[in-house]
């Protein structure tokens, strides 16, 4: 059993003066965090009556328990990522004249930064990479326009919890016409009782490309160490600039788990954004969507496993503001033991955005009788010339197509995992890094048992 250790201070204005002292931040980021502080003393913890919040069980998060915690020696984990990319027992032959196959490295822990290194050629073409707090510093102007403006800090209590108490957040620019080849790779981790209030940002200029590759992962070797996120991800897509983008979720299972995820694409930018729900004991999780720009393209792709008591629940918004712009979300799910998913997508279509492509879809796999999933898509569509459909299906295992396996020798672990791989099938197809699909791919069959 874990136990979780009460921090020296709560989120509380004590908290918020010690961070600004230790963090010093441009005068209108310290603005911004004030202000979500004063927002923050006026709010109670969102209850059942808001519309996103009615299928979440908040009753036994005490906010009382968590606070920023002090700079942890604990060794951060690999990550389900990292296995793509050299170790420090590879320095040797990047020192000799080989080039690591990652751009830049990013790792925190318990939202203190231990790991920060970009290509210098890229600092050479004008990228900005690092740590929040030293990158505001030196070019806060840069990112005015962006930092917390594009996700709510208002809008509930764990919004303006993020608002003030963000630490440990990386940040990524890529000028206009740039093109970083190889992956950036982020990991924020947390040891147990551990807290991580991270913030990402990523801003891509006119014709740029990159691809940015963020996971979360627990310190802990048991699985079941306990814990808080709230975080949050802001991405800015130029025009014609194109971003492969990666969450995985990958916490223990006593950690609670809480983002705000919003992306805005401008005209002819494309975006695929690959999310991947595999840990928590309890996710809310917002991923917005704004198509700003005529002929902008954005790609969702969903994939969740749970397992044991979890309970996932992810709020998707399709939002298109401008004409002739087409998304496409699928979102899949597989559940396990007593563990619950709940999605609810909306697709919002702003009266100008005439000749808009929507879709949005999510399947969900039973692999036991007392699992629970939730589906409710949604259309909002004030233009007249669209196409704009959506699906949703949950159903339990075939029992044939598990005797079809045993009876070919598997035994109903092997059958179930089969099923589960080609279940999964459809959105690994749609994801283009190789490395990503086959990281999902064995860390879901890993945790495969058989049906019941």
């Amino acid at each position: 059993m874990t136990t979780t250790t009460a921090p020296s201070t709560t989120f509380d204005r004590e908290a918020l003066e010690l961070l600004l002292q230790s963090q010093p931040l441009p005068e209108w980021a310290e603005q911004q965090r004030r202000a979500a502080m004063d927002r923050l003393d006026l709010l109670a913890l969102p209850d059942r009556r808001q519309e996103h919040w009615m299928r979440t069980d908040l009753r036994m998060f005490k906010p009382q328990a968590w606070g920023l915690r002090p700079a942890s020696s604990v060794v951060p984990p690999e990550g389900l990522l990292a296995p793509a990319f050299p170790q420090a027992a590879e320095a040797d032959a990047v020192t000799a004249g080989g080039r690591p196959d990652y751009a830049g490295r990013f790792v925190s822990v318990n939202g203190h930064v231990v790991r920060n290194e970009i290509d210098q050629d890229l600092t050479n073409q004008g990228v900005v990479f690092g740590a929040a707090a030293d990158v505001l510093a030196e070019q806060g102007d840069l990112f005015r326009d962006h930092w917390l403006k594009i996700i709510d800090t208002e809008g509930d209590y764990f919004a303006a919890l993020h608002g003030a108490f963000h630490r440990g957040s990386m940040v990524l620019y890529v000028p206009p016409g740039v093109r970083i080849a190889d992956p950036i790779h982020c990991l924020a981790a947390m040891d147990d009782g551990g807290v991580d209030t991270s913030h990402v940002l990523v801003v891509l200029g006119e014709g740029a490309e990159a691809t940015v590759l963020t996971e979360t992962a627990s310190c802990s070797e048991t699985g079941t160490s306990t814990g808080f996120h709230c975080g949050g991800t802001e991405i800015v897509v130029g025009k014609g600039a194109f971003l492969r983008m990666v969450n995985v979720q990958n916490w223990d299972r006593g950690v609670w788990h809480i983002a705000r995820q919003k992306a805005v694409v401008h005209g002819r930018g494309r975006l695929q954004w690959t999310l991947a729900a595999l840990g928590s004991r309890l996710s809310q999780v917002a991923q917005d969507v704004a198509l700003v720009g005529e002929h902008a393209e954005g790609q969702v792709n969903g994939v969740m496993f749970t397992e044991g008591r979890q309970q996932l629940v992810y709020n998707t918004l399709q939002h298109h503001e401008a004409a002739s712009c087409r998304s496409d979300l699928l979102y899949k799910g597989a559940l396990q033991d007593r563990s619950r998913l709940v999605w609810r997508g909306m697709i919002k279509v702003d009266k100008q955005a005439q000749k808009t492509d929507g879709y949005q879809r999510n399947d969900n796999l039973m692999l036991s009788a007392s699992a629970r999933a939730d589906s409710i898509p949604g259309l909002e569509i004030e233009a007249d010339d669209v196409r704009c459909t959506h699906g949703a299906t949950s159903g339990r295992v075939d029992e044939e197509q598990i005797f079809y396996a045993q009876a070919r020798g598997l035994s109903a672990d092997e059958a179930a995992r089969l099923v589960v791989a080609g279940f999964f099938q459809q959105v690994f197809d749609r994801i283009t890094i190789a490395s990503v699909r086959e990281a999902l791919a064995a860390a879901i069959g890993s945790r495969i048992r058989r049906v019941s």
